[in-house]
């Protein structure tokens, strides 16, 4: 099932320089044994490009993202470190971009966060000392020139590979991509999006980023899901905001009898699909509640798309 016969030692950097890449990504268990997180990430070694470990995803705790990501590194795996706004001041996260280097980590993806009271705490006091884009700029300084915002030196390296967020649109006559061209600016080298299932806005969405000068400097990875049911699927477009779902594959999985199956079979379809499209590096394929469901889309993906195996 694995679509690779040996691992790839190339880093993802790397293979972004010509491969069409696939991410995937993994929340740590609400657990303090490092056995339970490696169990769940297990079925993605040596099929998923870099594997993103979720920082208190949904605003709920779970076991922290930067340790999870040091024993996926541990056990051969490449992670991609998820660093929020939300729970940390600028210490804080500064403490960590440090730590994160200290242990070998090199790929980030800056977030805001969740806000708390969309998680299980909702009294929680949310930080929100700095933005994403300040943090991108910070984590480029102390890669770039060894030191903090503050002006202090700091020493030892961190071989960053900086990632930021972003959400498709259908773009408008004379849209401009302002929040990312901002990152970009701060320091981002790869985009990971939101759902967008449209391959139409796809197309429609990196062509504006091109026109922009995005797509020659940014690796963009579109955010895809294996859907469950047509009901998780009207769920997603009503509930996780800038989810992009056609109509046309929620009436497929209503017609469908395994549902499940045929949620697999879109997203193949579907990677293949973006995988022709100018601009576009890759996928990141997220599945909340169906993390069993990634290995076999990557795998079949891989022997579907041929630029996906180089």
């Amino acid at each position: 099932m694995n679509g690779q016969s040996t691992p790839d030692p190339r880093t993802f950097a790397e293979k972004l320089g010509g491969r069409f890449v696939m991410t995937a990504e993994v929340a740590p268990p609400l657990s303090c044994d490092a056995r339970d997180l490696l169990a769940k990430a297990a079925p993605l070694s040596g099929l998923a490009d870099a594997v993103n470990v979720t920082d208190g995803a949904g605003a709920r705790a779970h076991m922290s993202a930067l340790a999870s990501a040091s024993l996926l590194l541990g056990a051969g795996m490449e992670p991609i470190l998820q660093l929020t706004c939300r729970d940390r001041n600028r210490i804080a996260l500064q403490s960590d971009l440090m730590g994160a280097a200290a242990l070998g980590i090199r790929n980030l993806l800056v977030l805001t966060g969740d806000d708390p009271k969309a998680g299980d705490q909702p009294d929680a006091k949310p930080v929100f000392d700095v933005d994403s884009k300040t943090l991108i700029e910070t984590a480029r300084r102390l890669r770039d020139e060894g030191e903090l915002p503050n002006g202090r030196k700091v020493a030892g390296e961190a071989a960053f590979f900086l990632g930021a967020a972003d959400m498709p649109i259908d773009p408008p006559g004379g849209w401009q991509p302002k929040p990312l061209i901002a990152k970009m600016a701060a320091g981002a080298q790869f985009v990971q999006t939101q759902f967008c299932m449209d391959a139409g806005i796809v197309r429609r969405y990196a062509a504006a980023l091109a026109q922009a000068g995005l797509t020659q400097k940014l690796a963009i990875l579109i955010g895809v899901n294996p859907l469950r049911s047509a009901k998780s699927a009207q769920w997603m477009k009503k509930n996780l905001f800038g989810t992009i779902i056609p109509d046309a594959f929620v009436a497929r999985m209503e017609k469908a009898e395994d549902p499940a199956r045929e949620g697999i079979q879109i997203c193949v379809e579907f990677i293949e699909e973006l995988s022709t499209i100018p601009g576009i590096a890759g996928v990141h394929i997220m599945a909340p509640g169906n993390d069993t469901a990634i290995p076999e889309v990557i795998a079949q993906a891989r022997r579907r798309v041929p630029k996906a195996a180089i």
